[in-house]
């Protein structure tokens, strides 16, 4: 059962509310994985599904591996197989998976936000949605 930590939980309602997202996560590292801390407008099976993604796995495992953001312009219809079939069920389109780094460098989070609309997110648009995620508390 899922248990969303509280100030996450409020922090990331108002990031997406404020950068246009309808849907997101917010997955907290734990060693060489990623743990489910909070999540809005997820479908329960999607929920159950990411509450413990390995780094490589789907979009914010791709993030925490790659440490640079991971971006999918349309999650019903992509083909680029960093998009997990249970992603499917969120009804969004353009999503992206922001990897968050402490003083060290080293990712600490990820922060997921889905969109309503198919997009690709420019340069100053990543940039402008990683700055605002690294407030994350």
């Amino acid at each position: 059962m899922f248990t969303p930590e509280p100030s996450a939980q409020q922090w990331l309602a108002e990031f997406i509310r404020a950068h246009g997202g309808i849907a997101g996560t917010v997955h907290q590292r734990e060693g060489d994985a990623l743990r489910l801390v909070a999540a809005v407008n997820l479908p329960p099976p999607v929920i159950a599904a990411t509450l413990n993604i390995p780094s490589g796995k789907g979009m914010a495992g791709l993030a925490l591996e790659r440490k640079e953001p991971v971006q999918t312009c349309n999650l019903q219809t992509d083909e680029t197989g960093d998009v997990r079939p249970g992603a499917r069920t969120v009804q969004a389109q353009a999503a992206i998976a922001l990897p968050i780094a402490d003083a060290a460098g080293q990712i600490r989070a990820v922060v997921g936000v889905a969109f309503a609309d198919e997009r690709e997110l420019s340069t100053e648009e990543i940039a402008r949605l990683t700055q605002a995620a690294a407030q994350l508390p």
